[in-house]
């Protein structure tokens, strides 16, 4: 093993090694996903995360349609609660409302779906580590050795055949999103946003004012180079959340943004009556091209380390899913084979199962948020909501899930390629 192994900060807590097949490091959708399927196909899963409850720091407001939830296969546990429509409020004053007469999909428990992964992982014959940070991968000798670091200092070595880095936009692993030649060209399709999300326990009837729906506040008054959202949770539950692409250190502040939010929204009572639960926040980097590093040999990365958060509203969960649903048969095909250049067709085949569309939502997401800086591009995102208001709920819900922009037809591409 390299003398660089052995640092002195590991003499004090000796190295304790496992062997497995298959090592995942985060327990997110992604990897979670990915491990339930591996172990219930027969591999030697570890799974580990750096939360010591995977019920914390569950930043995410976790919206999708019925046909998401039905696909991956998800319980009614981790369903939080339904919802039927839309509400869009601003720019300014401005309100708009859609409702279909069925609900259209779930929001879920973000914490309570990782639990779910996690035990799914575990009821296969897989292992889950929880409180234990990678900090260091390496290949040696046909194996890579994974160090990883509890929260008392301790260092634990494992070594495995595989490693799949499912730890999010820090890319623990896997490293920086390209090779370094390709970094001036990532710059420009690169965006980056920060959210902060609380959620509040709040008096019944406030609840049920936004239930059913989901809400956004649109517009540089309410959210200078970004959104607001209110969703429903559990029967008196709410999660109120603000988040803005491009970090300004020049504007306010977002957890002020997001008290200034609750004033609008809340009338005083209901914010006198409210309790904040649970305080959170995220960070998003994300490439609209997805030009990321998929893999280095055995080594490979997978949801929010390969740019699958979609930038347009924040929606993360369904295509992390998605990315572990198309590298799981692959990475099973390899093990089997014992080939890793068989993972090769990996990038191509999730840039399939993406589409074209997505670098469209990606650049209308661009094109969208960091220009909301003023009542010039308040009024160009009115004129845009215009044209939505004759829709029904359930064609917003595929222009936002499914980005299904061609819908709306001439009408929209003007705005789509920033001429209005």
């Amino acid at each position: 093993m390299p003398a660089r192994w052995w640092q002195p900060e590991f003499a004090a807590n000796p190295l304790l090694t496992l062997r497995v097949q298959m090592l995942v490091v985060g327990a997110g959708p992604a990897g979670g996903e990915l491990a339930r399927q591996l172990a219930a196909a027969g591999v030697e899963v570890l799974l580990v995360d750096q939360l010591a409850d995977l019920g914390q720091a569950a930043f995410s407001s976790a919206a999708m349609p019925f046909a998401s939830l039905e696909r991956f296969g998800l319980p009614a546990q981790v369903v939080a609660s339904r919802w039927r429509g839309w509400q869009l409020l601003g720019p300014a004053q401005e309100r708009r409302r859609w409702l279909a007469s069925a609900p259209l999909g779930v929001v879920l428990d973000f914490g309570a779906l990782r639990q779910w992964l996690a035990d799914q992982c575990s009821r296969f014959g897989g292992s889950v580590q929880l409180g234990r940070r990678a900090f260091h991968c390496q290949s040696q000798d046909g194996v890579w050795r994974t160090l990883l670091r509890d929260r008392q200092g301790a260092v634990q070595e494992v070594i495995s055949d595989w490693v799949v880095d499912a730890s999010g936009q820090g890319r623990a692993l896997i490293g920086p999103l390209v090779p370094l030649p390709r970094a001036a060209e990532l710059d420009r399709d690169l965006v980056q946003g920060v959210g902060v999300e609380w959620l509040l326990q709040v008096p019944l009837g406030c609840w049920q004012r936004w239930s059913d729906q989901l809400s956004f506040c649109l517009g540089s008054d309410w959210v200078a180079q970004g959104y607001g959202w209110i969703f429903p949770m559990a029967p008196g539950q709410l999660k109120v959340g603000v988040c803005r692409l491009r970090p300004d250190r020049h504007l306010l502040p977002l957890g002020r943004v997001l008290e200034q939010l609750q004033a609008r929204l809340f009338s005083p009572d209901e914010r006198q009556a409210s309790v904040v639960l649970d305080r959170h926040g995220g960070l998003i980097v994300s490439s609209i091209r997805r030009r990321d590093c998929h893999g280095q040999g055995r080594l490979l990365a997978i949801g929010d380390a390969v740019s699958t958060a979609n930038l347009l509203g924040g929606e993360g969960i369904r295509h992390a899913l998605s990315s572990s649903r198309v590298l799981a048969p692959l990475l099973l095909e390899a093990i089997q084979c014992g080939q890793p250049f068989r993972l090769r067709r990996y990038e191509q085949v999730l840039a399939r199962q993406l589409g074209w569309r997505w670098s469209l939502s990606g650049r209308l997401a661009r094109r969208t948020w960091l220009g909301l800086t003023g009542p010039e591009a308040d009024q160009r995102l009115s004129r845009l909501l215009v044209g939505l208001e004759p829709r029904r709920a359930e064609d917003l819900a595929a222009l936002l899930f499914d980005y299904r922009f061609e819908r709306y037809g001439l009408r929209s591409l003007p705005y789509l390629f920033g001429m209005r």
